[in-house]
């Protein structure tokens, strides 16, 4: 294979990137148009062969689990899920970021899209910083690390892709050992964004009936409109507890038969998958359609709400990445890589690169586009391939904090109109020390010690 092939392969992906950043442009359409294109007219490949490369075992995948949450959604299984996590907190102001952590994680291990899961939480997590006088930058980054914290487990979408390329690369891999580093990093980071954004202000503070103790404001913030003691209004119960009464006013979500089966169909999911090793694809739409079987006027739009774009943008890719495959261009960069003679140096060069590209773009793409540059390295043995996935997988994922970002765009989209720019300002020196530290962090965590 020439060389001219293996560089227009390599330029040709770095184009889709740039052009996706830049114009209103699907990078997975693109990437299925680059592929047909070099795969045709440069290389010389028919159809078939080009379409050889497409991830059908992802596909399946994506959309299994997608359309599972879609229907958990839908039916108002999150809303459930959300409403006791937050009454769980008793009143307490500082445990509010936490709840929202925890949610989004929960979401997103079980089959969420990590921008989908902050589309959903975002809103409401803003909404509760409102009420309790927390700093947007606060609720929204703890948001973005409970997405990210969730991100890896086996059932995810992170997860599935990296896990996958894992896999049909005859790599060594540990799904669980990926999902755990991933959550307890950003857990680390969540204490890190909790004392440095106000959390401390929040500890000892709690809710008594209209707003946190020590906040500004009088009765009028109460349900009510008056005392603690005076009549309830027509979307409050006085028996409800504090925290209810200001986060879901209008009555408790109750626990119906649609969402208890949705409950027990992802318990199911993880049991088979995790306990006996079934296909998470087949598995999650084989729960999901026994769901809609059982009540289909509930989860009616839920395969309309499957995240078709996601879908779209991993599927082109993994094709395009097929091609680079095939024509040599993924050996001939990879051997490049670990020709530079430091192997330490090649891998958390790799990192930078994971962190710097996914800060401005997808970072589904990106790990569906980086990891297979990075096989050939790794399979000469200089450096483990468990921590090395590891550490690349968490440098390209911790930085969606960036407002450049699909998630970070999303807080600063939601966040109150006079502290946006503020906002916007803080994703961008937060999200530009992630892409600095988050792979100097990883690099010295899973690969200097070569575990």
């Amino acid at each position: 294979m020439n060389l001219s092939i293996e560089l227009i392969s390599i330029l040709v992906l770095a184009a889709l990137f740039l052009i996706a950043t830049v114009r209103p442009v699907h990078m997975g359409a693109l990437a299925f148009v680059a592929a047909f294109v070099v795969g045709t007219m440069v290389i010389g490949e028919d159809v078939d062969t080009v379409l050889s490369g497409f991830p059908a075992d992802l596909f399946v995948i994506l959309v299994g689990v997608t359309y599972l949450f879609a229907i958990a959604k839908a039916n108002g299984t999150i809303d459930w899920v959300i409403d006791k996590s937050v009454k769980s907190v008793g009143g307490r102001i500082a445990l509010i970021p936490w709840v929202m952590f925890g949610v989004t994680g929960a979401i997103t291990a079980v089959g969420a899209v990590v921008p989908a899961a902050v589309a959903i939480i975002a809103p409401i997590a803003i909404g509760f910083g409102i009420r309790y006088k927390i700093r947007p930058i606060l609720m929204g980054l703890m948001v973005i690390n409970g997405a990210t914290a969730g991100g890896f487990s086996p059932l995810s979408v992170f997860g599935s892709i990296v896990n996958g390329v894992v896999e049909r690369n005859d790599l060594p891999g540990s799904p669980l050992g990926l999902f755990l580093a991933s959550l307890v990093f950003n857990v680390i980071l969540g204490f890190v964004v909790f004392f440095l954004f106000g959390g401390r202000q929040l500890i000892g503070q709690r809710d008594t009936g209209g707003q946190a103790d020590g906040g500004a404001g009088g009765s009028s913030n109460h349900p009510g409109g008056g005392s603690k003691t005076g009549r309830a209004s027509t979307t409050s119960v006085q028996t409800i507890p504090p925290v209810v009464q200001n986060t879901n006013p209008v009555e408790s979500i109750p626990l119906n038969r649609n969402r208890i089966m949705t409950l027990g169909g992802i318990v199911l999911l993880a049991v088979l998958v995790l306990g006996f090793g079934f296909d998470v694809g087949f598995t999650a739409i084989t729960v999901a359609v026994i769901l809609s079987l059982f009540s289909p006027e509930a989860n009616k739009g839920a395969v309309a709400a499957v995240a078709w774009p996601t879908v779209l943008l991993l599927c082109g890719i993994v094709t395009y990445v097929g091609l680079m495959e095939r024509n040599g261009t993924i050996d001939w960069l990879g051997n490049g890589v670990a020709g530079i003679g430091a192997p330490l140096l090649a891998a958390i060069l790799i990192c930078f690169i994971g962190a710097i590209v996914s800060a401005f773009a997808s970072t589904t793409g990106i790990l569906g586009a980086l990891i297979p540059l990075a096989v050939p390295f790794l399979l000469n043995g200089e450096v483990s391939a468990i921590p090395m996935i590891i550490a690349l997988s968490i440098s390209s994922s911790v930085v969606d904090s960036s407002p450049f970002s699909t998630s970070g765009a999303l807080i600063v989209a939601n966040t109150p109109e006079e502290e946006r720019d503020k906002v916007f300002r803080q994703l961008m020196i937060w999200g530009g020390s992630m892409v600095v530290i988050a792979p100097i962090a990883t690099w010295l965590i899973f690969i200097v010690p070569g575990w």
